[in-house]
């Protein structure tokens, strides 16, 4: 598989690592706007080929899949770019800002014949896809109340300021994952409600946020994200679980440890993720299901599938944003198909 990455940013060197690593794909171009990025990427991964412009680069060609790493703004131009150049598409999360724009979007890359992938990596991690095997294997039987956490005070501003300045934060940002992980763990959402907060006086948008969803298939699950909580030690960037089912209990508790107790007994194992050769604490646990999600992909294409968070999949994680969204801002629970 030949990639062309779009966007050399903060998060995007991680996607070069994970492509690096990855078994059956080679990156053969990079775009960014940023002449001085493209020589720093052209210097770091050996990259020959490098634009400023997008519509430059997919008129050359020679690349089967495009790894758009960009802002929200760009993903609907350049995602409709790609699919009318025929190719492949990963897209960086939030997928896009509004609910008409993902389904567009979804809709071109189908036409298209081509396979479309948001870069959802969080249910990649590897501690939390132990959790997910172990509860789609049935450890603790059917599960009917979940807790999907994710709360620190890590200052995720110095190395992304931009998180700062816009009116959403905290739901669109961090907790479209989380949301994502508890629709990875329970399945699809019947109804939504919200609360937000913003603490810190430095930022526009809102910092905490509490979500109680209803799924489908019947489980209660509660959704927390805080980047306003002082705690010592600090686990960012680790999301927790506490999951209750009909045959007994499973938590990912800090620190990476994975309890499962049913009648027989409890047991716990050290899930902790590797810190890849390129990858660095705390981040190593992203960092590794940014490798491992990319991997996913190539295999996927592979085998003829499509992969687990493909456009049509994570226009329904995006819908909770919007649902949670909505609720926060009318103060009542909104149904899914309202959205």
């Amino acid at each position: 598989m030949k990639v062309a990455l779009i966007g050399c940013g903060f998060f995007a060197i991680n996607q070069l690592h994970g492509w690096q690593d990855a078994t059956g794909a080679e990156v053969v171009a990079v775009c960014d706007r940023d002449p001085e990025r493209l020589r720093l990427v052209q210097e770091q991964f050996g990259v020959t080929r490098t634009y400023t412009d997008a519509r430059a680069m997919f008129a050359e060609g020679g690349f089967d899949t495009v790894d758009i790493a960009t802002t929200v703004q760009s993903h609907r131009p350049l995602v409709e770019l790609a699919a009318r150049h025929g190719v492949h598409v990963i897209c960086q999360k939030p997928f896009a800002q509004t609910m008409q724009d993902a389904r567009a979007m979804v809709s071109a890359v189908e036409a298209s014949g081509k396979v479309l992938m948001v870069h959802e990596n969080f249910r990649w991690q590897s501690a939390l896809r132990a959790a997910i095997d172990a509860l789609r294997g049935g450890a603790i039987g059917t599960p009917f109340f979940g807790r999907v956490s994710f709360r620190s005070g890590y200052d995720v501003f110095s190395g992304q300021p931009y998180l700062a300045e816009g009116e959403r934060f905290i739901i669109e940002d961090l907790g479209i994952h989380i949301l994502d992980v508890a629709r990875a763990l329970f399945g699809d959402v019947r109804r939504l409600t919200a609360t937000t907060r913003r603490i810190n006086p430095g930022i526009e948008g809102e910092d905490v946020a509490t979500m109680l969803l209803e799924h489908k298939d019947g489980v209660t699950c509660v959704v927390d994200c805080s980047y306003a909580t002082k705690r010592a030690p600090e686990t960012f960037p680790e999301s927790l679980l506490e999951i209750d089912g009909t045959g007994g209990t499973l938590r990912l508790d800090a620190g990476y440890r994975l309890t499962i107790q049913t009648p027989g007994g409890a047991e716990t194992r050290d899930v902790s993720p590797p810190v890849l050769p390129w990858a660095a604490r705390p981040w190593h646990n992203i960092q590794e299901s940014v490798a491992l999600i990319q991997q996913h992909f190539v295999d996927s294409l592979a085998a003829g599938r499509q992969p687990e968070t493909s456009g049509a999949d994570n226009v329904l994680t995006l819908a909770l944003v919007e649902a949670a969204y909505l609720s926060a801002a009318e103060h009542r629970t909104v149904e899914l198909s309202e959205i």
